[in-house]
């Protein structure tokens, strides 16, 4: 089992909002798999929305209620993005070689 410092930030919630974490030393073992494949789902929708975004943004004939979806699709997608960012950099952290 991996040390508490060590625990990975999991790309989706639990109850009420909380997150989630894994506690394994198998990098390829299925959740940690299942995780990967969600964070890049997650990244891949998140690069799509902005796509979409400059889009609708230069339309001026968008109407609010596209705006408004919109904005709530980016940010549920930036909520998604950051936890992968934080994830991510705590992996990087936590293999970073000491005394560097």
């Amino acid at each position: 089992m991996t040390a508490q410092d060590e625990l990975r930030l999991l790309p989706w919630s639990g109850p009420g909002g909380n997150p989630c974490y894994l506690s394994t030393d198998d990098r390829d073992g299925f959740m940690s798999r299942l995780a990967d494949n969600i964070e890049s789902v997650q990244l891949g929708t998140a690069a799509e929305l902005l796509e979409q975004a400059s889009e609708t943004l230069d339309d001026q004939d968008a109407a609010p209620e596209e705006k408004q979806r919109l904005a709530k699709e980016l940010t549920g997608a930036l909520r998604d993005v950051l936890r992968v960012a934080i994830s991510r950099g705590h992996l990087l952290a936590v293999n970073e070689p000491h005394g560097t």
